[in-house]
């Protein structure tokens, strides 16, 4: 919007202006309409949908206007016819006031050369954005044997692309279920197209196709080795667990067999039978006896 206001300085304000006025217009038609349809209180709703489209392939334009009041379509503009089509019996009114030619031929070129002239320009400012292109990584996915095989594309932009199943060079449509374009939280997109009933004998003839316009298909084919199976996860993931618990009860062994080791080396502790032991011994049980003795004096003297 920098590059907008660059060289419109007025365009948020005028802009504003205008809106302002819609919401005069829009309470005005409110209060027309409450009286068209016997209403004299509550909550109601006008609504207004307006502009167009323009297909930078092949040039083409599609301007639209749509007026609803309380959540259902009451007059819509039809530029091929240059009139409006009533939607509800009370806005038949409406249709006789607006069909004029010089309205129409107003709304005619807003919506078929100045609105088209915007969206070219806006396309223009963030054309490093919006014109931008990422090739996905593409996968060939299983759950198991039995289960139809999935060819996932994920980080692509923009939105508009195409993932096809193709058997000797054909686009096929029987037992295949295409799912829907989902986003990604960086932006970008991913879609998954299943394939069902596949011989295994006839792996060889399909191939998975995502089409990006301006980029190069990206193709991958039905074989064995590129199917990233649940099955062949999970028997890694067994066998990733056996070989744990194997070398966790080594390791416990190990562990055992060193404790007994080290027990039967040392052996049991012998008691101390030695001199000193003894001599410590008597010299204890003597001052035990002059402990007695001196006691026996303090109580003679006292």
């Amino acid at each position: 919007m920098s590059r907008v206001t660059e060289e419109d300085p007025q365009y948020w304000q005028r802009n504003t202006g205008i809106s302002q006025g819609e919401q005069q217009v829009f309470k005005a038609g409110i209060e027309t309409l409450k009286q068209r349809f016997n209403q004299t209180g509550g909550v109601h709703i006008y609504q207004l949908m307006y502009g167009c489209e323009w297909d930078d392939e092949t040039d083409q334009v599609k301007g639209y206007e749509q007026h609803g009041y309380d959540g259902e379509d009451f007059i819509v503009l039809d530029l091929k016819s240059e009139s409006w089509t009533a939607a509800k019996q009370q806005a038949v009114i409406t249709k006789h006031k607006w069909d004029n030619k010089a309205q129409i031929a107003y709304l005619k070129n807003y919506y078929q050369q100045i609105c088209p002239d915007w969206i070219k320009k806006h396309v223009n400012y963030g054309r490093s954005s919006l014109m931008r292109t990422v090739v996905p990584s593409v996968s060939l996915l299983q759950k198991t044997s039995s289960s139809p095989v999935s060819c996932h594309a994920t980080g692509f932009y923009p939105q508009r692309a195409e993932l096809m199943w193709r058997k000797d060079g054909e686009e096929i449509h029987e037992n295949v279920v295409k799912g829907e374009i989902l986003p990604n939280d960086d932006g970008t997109f991913q879609m998954t197209v299943d394939l069902y009933s596949v011989a295994p004998e006839d792996g060889n003839k399909y191939k998975c196709v995502f089409q990006l316009r301006g980029e190069p298909d990206v193709v991958k084919s039905l074989e064995t080795k590129l199917i990233r199976s649940n099955e062949g996860s999970s028997g890694f993931l067994i066998v990733a667990v056996v070989v744990i618990i194997i070398g966790l009860l080594a390791l416990v062994g190990i562990i055992v067999g060193v404790i007994l080791w080290k027990r039967r080396k040392n052996g049991f502790k012998r008691t101390n039978t030695s001199d000193t032991s003894s001599s410590s011994s008597s010299k204890d049980q003597d001052i035990h006896k002059e402990d007695i003795e001196t006691q026996k004096m303090m109580e003679s003297k006292s």
